[in-house]
């Protein structure tokens, strides 16, 4: 099943569920047909989109809402802020190509501070699913639950086979008291494949999704830091704001000593390509991820 009808069924089942669109319609070209004047499309007008579905929601709908990730988060990010979160109304904001995943596009469009512009809101959750089958499994949750969420929207193959979904519970994958990686949204195949080769050279790996970066799972990454010897945040997001300061939190406020290394995007944006040149141009890909890995625990050890 693929997003678009997981959605229009779940809108057919509650008739207080409404989809719309900043003319974004990609992954739900076939849900118009199926909802008819359930669905709204404002056209290229983000703010109006967000106002109008704090609107509904005031009215007792349940408005899913898509556009592209870069423009949702911050065209109107006041609306979110303001109509949205202050009033904790249930409208659910679904980021398209976030990240990585724009791959080809440039800065403008380019999603890598969306998740610590809506974290940081009060009331707002934040699901960031590792894959098609991930997203899947989240979204009657998120659909379900009261609060205002911001979904990364990912639409890659599956990179494991995954567990049951549950707000604020990390997914672990595998244990290891080496390396603990941490990490969310369309990086996880990498970090899965670098976590194997690192394996396979004797380094025992554990490797941690997490899910909802709000709320999160506080229990998996302290367990994850404290029962390895260096705990690696693998995300495509700037620095700052995202899984690494979400761990870095966590970790001041537990009072708890490690040794943190992130993966992610310092403070400048990336050349576009295609998503696989991106990767490799990035030093995101398996191997190379499993190459910095060893050389962060090289580190270590000399100290």
């Amino acid at each position: 099943m693929d997003y678009g009808t997981a959605l229009a069924d779940l809108a057919q089942a509650d008739e207080r569920v409404m989809v719309l669109t900043a003319e974004n319609r990609a992954a739900i070209r076939d849900v118009p047909a199926r909802l008819g004047d359930r669905f709204i499309d404002t056209g290229i007008a983000e703010q109006t989109l967000v106002g109008m579905s704090a609107g509904l929601a005031l009215r007792g709908r349940v408005p899913v809402v898509h556009a592209l990730a870069a423009f949702l988060t911050m065209r109107p990010f006041e609306f979110i802020r303001t109509d949205v979160a202050l009033a904790n109304l249930p409208v659910k904001l679904v980021g398209y190509v976030p990240g990585v995943l724009s791959e080809a596009n440039g800065p403008t469009h380019q999603a890598l501070e969306d998740v610590a512009l809506m974290r940081g809101l009060p009331n707002v959750r934040v699901f960031s699913p590792a894959d098609r089958e991930d997203l899947l499994l989240g979204l009657r949750a998120v659909v379900e639950d009261p609060a205002p969420w911001y979904v990364r929207y990912v639409d890659r193959p599956a990179a494991v086979p995954h567990a049951a979904f549950e707000i604020g519970r990390a997914e672990v994958l595998r244990a290891g008291t080496d390396v603990g990686i941490l990490v969310h949204g369309a990086l996880l195949r990498e970090a899965c494949q670098a976590a194997a080769r690192l394996e396979q050279a004797g380094v025992s790996v554990g490797l941690v999704n997490v899910r909802t970066l709000k709320p999160v799972d506080e229990d998996a990454i302290l367990a994850t830091a404290e029962g390895t010897r260096l705990t690696v945040t693998v995300e495509d997001h700037f620095q700052t704001g995202g899984l690494y300061s979400i761990v870095a939190e966590i970790l001041v406020r537990h009072r708890l000593p490690a040794r943190l290394h992130p993966v992610s995007f310092g403070e400048r944006w990336f050349r576009p390509a295609l998503l696989d040149d991106l990767l490799a141009a990035e030093g995101l890909q398996g191997p190379q991820l499993a190459a910095r890995i060893v050389a962060a625990l090289e580190i270590d050890h000399v100290r």
